[in-house]
């Protein structure tokens, strides 16, 4: 099944470096401080030379087995074309038309379009409480504490701007196994996130609140939700090779890419991955996705049929929320952007084994979609870029300078930001220490040195609390577009950094920060495993010295002095068992990149270790009495006592970090 606590083992191997999958990826874009090129015609001949030749590269450099791309302009389809084998063991080639690739989080546009159908039909509003759309209730309350002064009731809007407010989980977003999937119903009631911001303020990408958009397309219409899709979307605009059903239907599994992954010298053929519906599980070719930004272009309309009035496009594609004016933010359901200084509206997607992106440019009538197995969302990245340089150049970034009182201010932002995509009420929570984690500097001259997946970029200051890209390096454009930060303020009062597109990021307090959680686990342990060996390493010279005088193995001191000695020896061994533990389980997949209980397959043998930190924390409270009851009676010699009353700290502290990160 789903689950909605993160185990243990998985967040250990996170932490030991695995960082887990995300389904939203975004982009590298150019800023607006620099001066707009003239724009190039696109001449379909031209069109197909150029992406003909970054497609082989990136594929040579990257090991993608398949791919394919369509790209639009002015009414017409310039390109539609498939790279690579479908079927690498036939040597089936990819076909625009007809071969489906999964599309993941690039399914949500068709969630709402679905919605903004219902909208113009009066059937939704977009700023009416979801609960009176629901057949659960969303509670109206928030789980941690919040310095907003009234609860707003989650709206449509919110769920469209990704600011319902949800917490996220990692473990609830695919599978291998169609037995563990649960109903679309079960997975809406059981698997609900807990709101841990008021809705409207803070802006954190949401797969459940995507999945609950088409949840009340479903209550609305009565359909569901795939069959709804089929009939007022795919039939109306000719997509006979999209589908959002898991598994694929019949007719069209044939046509299926399969995915695969580049290990060790040979392809490896991954299974097909099961998703929450609205949220992500579509499929679908080139050719069809081209349709569909053939209409987003056109007002809705492809081939004399409608799927959405001029004037309902035209609001989908307007600006709905941002956290700064400076900042791209969300459109209704499209992530803004600015490449090469034009307005972009675009929404990634990605699987554990599938990448895709789609790139709508409104004002140029131009639009481009790349799926493909085996890579990485860099890789979509790199393609549109060089779409943008041929056809719509910029003509360089302009001189900047830093401003007076720049050193002084900056300092104020150094510190770690956590991603506010995360959980806060499950042990899921400690993913906080590894997931998109960002590192703020700041250097003599007062520039932001800004860390991000092992990347630093340097950041000047543009106006007091705005930050600006001078992109000296490679920009990991994994979770938010770094073009510009800006500081602010979240609802807990602690300072905020936000970025373009649907992620923000909080300062984290001192006792949060991984530096120092890192720190406390691996002295921790060092304490707790550096204590079993020793005393083991004195028991066996204390056997090889005893005599036959029937000297007891604790030197004379009474039976509770042993006792004591034995509560820290297995809370040594438990310690031991749940590292080994995790090291097995949280292996991360060649294929599929992430540990197996990521996509619920845990190992059997697995099942009861999720006890081991409760049991640790039981023990570990009794050697903490015990150092007491040995201080008081005096057990074993001062440096004995002192040396238990350490073990005993390091056991506290271990209690503290299981109960701050959920973890019992």
């Amino acid at each position: 099944m789903l689950g909605k606590t993160l185990n243990m083992r998985l967040v250990l191997s996170l932490l030991a470096g695995i960082v887990l999958f995300s389904n939203v990826s975004s982009v590298s874009y150019a800023s607006e401080l620099t001066a707009e090129a003239p724009a190039q015609s696109l001449d379909a001949r031209d069109v197909e030379q150029l992406l003909d030749a970054i497609m082989k590269e990136q594929m040579e450099e990257h090991h993608v087995p398949n791919a394919t791309v369509s790209v639009v302009a002015d009414g017409e389809v310039i390109l539609a074309k498939g790279y690579g084998y479908a079927d690498l063991d036939k040597l089936e080639p990819v076909d625009a038309e007809r071969t489906l690739f999964r599309i993941g989080s690039t399914s949500k546009l068709f969630t709402w379009t679905a919605v903004m159908q219902l909208v113009e039909q009066g059937k939704l509003d977009l700023d009416t409480d979801v609960n009176q759309y629901l057949d659960f209730e969303i509670p109206a309350e928030l789980e941690i504490a919040s310095g907003s002064s009234e609860l707003q009731p989650i709206t449509l809007k919110h769920l469209m701007s990704h600011t319902p407010g949800f917490e996220d989980y990692s473990t609830s977003i695919f599978l291998l196994n169609q037995e563990r999937m649960p109903s679309f119903a079960e997975y809406m009631r059981d698997y609900r996130p807990s709101r841990v911001f008021p809705a409207g303020e803070m802006i954190a990408y949401s797969n459940y609140g995507t999945a609950l958009a088409g949840y009340i397309v479903e209550q609305v219409t009565g359909l569901p939700f795939a069959e709804y899709v089929e009939t007022h979307l795919y039939a109306p605009l000719d997509m006979r090779h999209s589908t959002f059903r898991q598994p694929l239907p019949e007719a069209m599994a044939a046509n299926m890419a399969k995915a695969y992954r580049y290990v060790d010298g040979e392809y490896r053929q991954g299974e097909f991955e099961y998703v929450p519906e609205p949220a992500g599980s579509m499929s679908s070719s080139a050719a069809d996705m081209a349709r569909f930004m053939l209409a987003l272009l056109q007002g809705g309309e492809s081939n004399g049929e409608f799927i959405l009035e001029a004037e309902t496009v035209e609001r989908m594609l307007s600006p709905l929320f941002s956290h700064h004016p400076s900042l791209n933010g969300m459109a209704y359901g499209f992530i803004e952007g600015t490449f090469n200084e034009r307005h972009v509206l675009l929404h990634p997607g990605s699987t554990m084994l599938f990448n895709t992106a789609l790139y709508l440019l409104p004002e140029e009538r131009t639009g481009l979609f790349i799926s493909h197995s085996g890579g990485n969302h860099f890789i979509n990245n790199e393609v549109f870029q060089a779409f943008m340089d041929r056809y719509f150049p910029s003509n360089g970034m302009k001189a900047l300078s830093p401003p007076d009182g720049m050193l002084e201010r900056s300092g104020q932002f150094v510190g770690e930001y956590q991603q506010n995509r995360r959980s806060y009420t499950t042990d899921d929570k400690l993913l906080s220490l590894v997931n998109n984690v960002i590192h703020v500097a700041a250097d003599e001259e007062g520039y932001l040195l800004v860390t991000l997946l092992g990347e630093t970029n340097r950041f000047i200051e543009i106006e007091p609390g705005v930050y600006y890209n001078l992109r000296e390096g490679r920009t990991p454009d994994f979770s938010g577009d770094f073009r510009t930060i800006v500081f602010g303020s979240d609802s807990f009062g602690k300072t905020m950094l936000m970025t373009d597109g649907p992620m923000s990021y909080s300062k984290a307090a001192w006792y949060e920060t991984a530096a120092f959680n890192m720190m406390l686990i691996a002295l921790s342990v060092l304490v707790v495993i550096g204590s079993l060996v020793y005393w083991g390493i004195k028991a066996i010279m204390h056997r090889v010295r005893r005599t036959t005088s029937g000297q007891s193995e604790a030197n004379g001191q009474p039976k509770a002095a042993s006792v004591g000695k034995g509560l820290a020896i297995v809370y040594g061994l438990l310690a031991i068992i749940f590292m080994l533990e995790f090291l097995l389980a949280g292996t991360p997949h060649p294929v599929y990149q992430l540990p197996a209980i990521a996509y619920g397959e845990a190992p059997g043998w697995s099942a009861w270790t999720k006890f081991v930190p409760h049991l640790m924390a039981i023990i570990g409270l009794g050697t903490v009495i015990f150092t007491g009851l040995a201080w008081w009676r005096r057990y074993w010699r001062m440096p004995g006592r002192i040396h238990y009353t350490g073990f005993a700290g390091a056991s506290l502290i271990l209690l503290w970090i299981f109960s701050f990160w959920n973890m019992i």
